[in-house]
């Protein structure tokens, strides 16, 4: 039942039962179990015919919660997620300094106000960063300017010192298991889970978003470069040690341009707003993102600029169509600005992406669709981490004992 809640929040007792197979005595029961264990509630559905009413399963108010951080290129969001799933924001706020001191100081002091909201109902902390993640920690965020960066104050391991009064690089502060993808560190009952904002943002999309239910989706986003995944019955590969779906990083740009990773011609450089502004002729920009958005802005009406999108978009066609060739996924997601910068250059994306196809594959290749959680796909998966660690039989059994002592 609480899978069937977190697939469709707001779904009814009577449509789980006849999903599972249940008789509605056996429902029954099972909710009120559940209920005493104060994971699930019921509150009326709302009346859609004549018959007899029926109920809304929706997470107990004071269930478990976990955590959920999304750490940007410019900014940061601090979230609350019950077991429907969806997380809510309850802080945030733009980088004031990159330094990773500060960021990290200022979100776990947001943090940290949630475990004094909430208490005992968190249950995991987890966080999706825009950087390469490697047995759970990060060890480089070419687009922050981070290398290995330990993020466990976020989970109270380490003392967070306020900022100075008057601090003013800091106003943000307010004065009143996935697949391998976690860092489990911090307080057993709330551990630290760490996943790369990209992966996240796949894994949500292949479990509740517009490629819910496909064996294989392939993600691809695009932000500040290239990322993605590719997520196999709900799971997504990352690699030997979680630091995989670095698709930005293969070498299908110039072999001349070097990237802030370390390598060169990295397909990066080549679908973001760096890649306009050198078709432009315009100085590397210190916000690729924004800079890339005033472009497609401007692109109808700018011939100049129209070509600049079309030749990256060109890229990103040519690129995915690579990606299609080794992975064979049933369904493309695209995150991000992906979709933006395809719709805006349609023609060349969708050129480009037959050109770089496998002859077999033309005929009926897989859907190329736009994400449905839109920017906030990275935070719903940062959710979907988290409460995957809630719902296994060891945290569901922790909650059990806690629920029993109090």
């Amino acid at each position: 039942m609480l899978d069937e809640m977190r697939r469709e929040p707001g779904v009814t007792r009577a449509a789980v039962a006849r999903r599972l197979g249940l008789s509605t005595g056996s429902a029954t029961e099972i909710t009120s179990r559940l209920r005493d264990l104060a994971l699930l509630a019921e509150t009326p559905a709302a009346p859609a015919s004549r018959g007899r009413p029926t109920s809304v399963l929706v997470p107990h108010p004071e269930g478990p919660v976990v955590i959920a951080v999304d750490l940007r290129q410019e900014d940061w969001r601090c979230a609350v997620a019950a077991l429907d799933g969806r997380p809510v924001v309850a802080d945030g706020g733009p980088h004031h300094s990159r330094a990773p001191e500060r960021v990290i100081g200022t979100v776990a002091r947001a943090v940290g106000r949630l475990r004094d909201r909430y208490g005992e109902r968190v249950r995991a902390i987890s966080v999706a960063v825009a950087a390469t993640v490697r047995h759970g920690t990060v060890v480089q965020s070419s687009v922050l300017g981070w290398d290995a960066v330990d993020l466990a104050a976020l989970a109270g391991n380490a003392v967070v010192p306020a900022p100075p009064t008057g601090d003013a690089a800091d106003p943000a502060v307010p004065t009143g298991d996935a697949g391998g993808l976690i860092a489990r560190v911090g307080d057993a009952s709330a551990p630290l889970l760490v996943g790369n904002d990209a992966t996240l943002a796949g894994l949500a999309e292949a479990r509740h978003g517009v490629a819910a239910g496909a064996a294989a989706v392939l993600h691809v986003t695009v932000e500040v470069g290239v990322g993605g995944t590719l997520v196999l019955d709900g799971r997504p590969l990352h690699g030997a040690t979680g630091a995989g779906g670095e698709f930005g990083h293969l070498p299908f740009g110039d072999p001349g341009l070097r990237c802030p990773c370390g390598a060169s011609g990295c397909w990066d450089l080549e679908v973001d707003g760096r890649a306009i502004a050198r078709h432009l002729g315009d100085p590397p920009p210190r916000d690729p993102r924004t800079y890339a958005e005033q472009a497609l802005a401007r692109a109808p009406a700018d011939p100049a600029v129209r070509d600049a999108v079309g030749r990256a978009a060109t890229r990103l066609g040519r690129g995915l169509a690579g990606l299609v060739n080794a992975l064979d996924p049933a369904v493309v997601t695209l995150g991000g600005l992906a979709q933006p910068l395809r719709a805006a250059a349609e023609p060349e994306f969708t050129a480009a992406l037959a050109d770089g196809l496998m002859r077999f594959r033309r005929p009926a290749p897989p859907p190329v669709l736009p994400a449905a959680l839109g920017r906030d796909g990275a935070l719903h998966g940062a959710a979907v981490t988290g409460l995957d660690h809630v719902l296994t039989e060891d945290g569901l059994t922790a909650w059990a004992a806690l629920r029993s002592s109090t």
